[in-house]
This record gives structure tokens, C-alpha cells and sequence, in this order.
């Protein structure tokens, strides 16, 4: 589901990023492949000094299909950007890929909350982060990051994912599945 970033799989990221379904949405803008190229491989640079997280998203085949990074890493916090490729919007891979990425930044890489600024007129992500149970909209209970990230005009809304809610999420989840599980061999 998610590997380290890779500049073998240029080709195949850069073709999904200029989507217009998808390119005005991403951080990190690439006008040209060779420009991809060298962000890409700035941003393997910046996981090295730890600067920020980043990582491939890919199918159940390995290909790659979109990027997943925590960016701007200070307090054990940081802000997430997710992105996947037009053909596979709503089959359940940003769901799967934010799962594996949060394991492991809460698990391993000792992240205490994730932030996410999405712009208030991208539904897509806007939905998708409300149908996540561990995550938070933060616009009031986060005012001065909210108040940071909009100084210009309201463009963003901010949402939050504290360490405590993801895993308690887990052992609920955990929970229900060994409870469904229990029922199925009675």
C-alpha cells in the first residue's frame, strides 16, 4: 500500500498529478516531468534531514498510484497532503493508504497529531476527511493555526488527527472485528 518515495515512479505519479481532477489540489506542483523529477527527488533529500514524511501510495499490484507526506514537521506534529490518481477515486485507497501512513507515523516515527488544510471548495477531500472517525474539524478549537493558515482570506479548513483518537480507533475497530469473528464460528 505505501512505499519510500522513489524517482523510478516518475513516469507513472506524473501522469496522475496534471489531471486537472487533481493538480490544482496538490502541494507540491510540478509544471513539467523534469521538474517532478527534481521535486521528487528534493523531497527524498528532506526525509533524510527530517524535515518531513514521504511515501508512495500504491494498488494491491505495487503500482504506484499517488503520494502520501506529512509536511512542515515541527512538535511532533505536521500537515498531511494526499493525492491519488483520477482512476482511482472512490475505491477506497485514500482510506487505506491515510491508515497505513498514520500507523505509521503514530507507531514509529513517535507523531503526536496530523494536521490537514483543505481548501474549502475541494469537496472530494472535504468528504473524505469527515468520513474518517478519528479525525476532527479544528477551525475552532485550533483558532490560531486556523486563523495562520487563512491571514489572507478563508480559503482552508483545518482538520486534526491527535495520536489518542487514531488508536482508540483502532482498538475499537480491533474489537468489533474480533467480536464479528466470534460470532461467525459460534
Amino acid at each position: 500500500m505505501l512505499k519510500k518515495r522513489d524517482v523510478a515512479d516518475c513516469h507513472v505519479l506524473y501522469d496522475y498529478l496534471i489531471d486537472p481532477a487533481v493538480f490544482p489540489y496538490v502541494r507540491q506542483k510540478a509544471n513539467s516531468y523534469d521538474e517532478f523529477v527534481f521535486l521528487t527527488k528534493q523531497t527524498i533529500e528532506a526525509e533524510e534531514r527530517g524535515e518531513l514524511i514521504s511515501r508512495t501510495v500504491t494498488d494491491e499490484w505495487g503500482a504506484p498510484i499517488g503520494t502520501i507526506n506529512l509536511f512542515d514537521l515541527s512538535d511532533n506534529a505536521g500537515f498531511l497532503g494526499t493525492w491519488i490518481g483520477k482512476p482511482f477515486f472512490g475505491k477506497g485507497y485514500n482510506k487505506l493508504a491515510k491508515d497505513a501512513f498514520f500507523d505509521e507515523l503514530f507507531y514509529s516515527c513517535d507523531i503526536q497529531t496530523v494536521f490537514m488544510r483543505i481548501r474549502k471548495e475541494n469537496v472530494r477531500s472535504f468528504q473524505a476527511a469527515k468520513k474518517l472517525p478519528y479525525c476532527t474539524l479544528a477551525n475552532e478549537i485550533r483558532p490560531d493555526i486556523y486563523a495562520h493558515l487563512n491571514k489572507d482570506s478563508e480559503i482552508y479548513d483545518l482538520f486534526q488527527i491527535e495520536k489518542d483518537q487514531y488508536h482508540f480507533h483502532r482498538l475499537r475497530t480491533h474489537q468489533v472485528e474480533m467480536e464479528n469473528q466470534e460470532a461467525m464460528e459460534a
